[in-house]
């Protein structure tokens, strides 16, 4: 079991990385990583940043995910 979470992760890792690839390239519609981020970001309720308190909490999650012990 332990070998198929392990095999998922590393399979939704290169995925990123292939979407990532296809979004550098020249004329590409895709967005980047980093402009979906910067999207996320700008998203506000008012004075509330939404956006960057959702990603904050996602990076907290993975954090305590795989980084806790």
């Amino acid at each position: 079991m332990r070998a198929l979470a392990i095999g998922g992760f590393l399979t939704a890792l290169a995925l990123f990385g292939v979407v990532e690839w296809l979004a550098r390239r020249e004329g590409s519609r895709i967005p980047t990583l980093g402009e979906v981020c910067a999207y996320v970001m700008r998203y506000e309720v008012g004075p509330v940043p939404v956006g960057r308190i959702g990603l904050f909490g996602f990076w907290w999650w993975l954090g305590w995910h795989f980084l806790a012990r």
